[in-house]
């Protein structure tokens, strides 16, 4: 009788669900424990920063907020899987073009790598960049390096990637050598 009372009471309920078993990749890429004072003392809560991909140019981010940090976790993989976006990845597991992705203070400067090279990049860059499945890139994160503003930043020059086939049009190049 009480697991049913709190199961049906729980507001957390709706973010319950299986989430492994969707083919997405999830990335925790920051914690925070917020703090609300209020008139009988401090409020507690937890936000969770999670980045979640296909591993196939398909990723995305989100922001959750709870009291206890597995369901800002959960609230912010829902989150993510809600503003997901779709990158244009060569052949090489590379991106098509440098570019530079800005969000208030913070800039991160992406750029394409050859085979082999690896994703280099600092934390909140690399689990975007592992979630979205880019194999080989370059990056640096200039400015501000708090790590919500480092992941929107780099989203930001994600969604403004051309598809590779643009690119090689452009320079007048065919789209295997680039």
């Amino acid at each position: 009788m009480a697991k049913e009372f709190k199961e049906k009471n729980d507001p957390n309920a709706q973010f319950t669900a299986d989430l492994q078993n969707d083919g997405y990749k999830d990335q925790v890429v920051y914690i925070g424990r917020v703090t609300k004072v209020v008139k009988g003392g401090k409020n507690f809560s937890f936000s969770a920063l999670v980045v979640v991909g296909d591993g196939k140019g398909k990723v995305g981010f989100g922001l959750g907020k709870a009291l206890e940090v597995p369901s800002a976790i959960k609230k912010g993989i829902q989150s993510a899987k809600r503003n997901m976006i779709d990158i244009k990845i060569t052949s090489t597991g590379s991106i098509a073009h440098p570019i530079t992705g800005t969000f208030g203070a913070g800039s991160v400067l992406l750029k394409p790598a050859p085979e082999g090279t690896g994703i280099i990049a600092g934390a909140a860059v690399r689990a975007v960049m592992e979630a979205a499945g880019i194999q080989n890139v370059l990056t640096k994160s200039l400015g501000s390096s708090n790590p919500h503003n480092v992941v929107r930043a780099t989203f930001d020059g994600l969604s403004s990637l051309m598809d590779p086939y643009t690119v090689a049009t452009d320079r007048g190049i065919e789209q295997a050598e680039l």
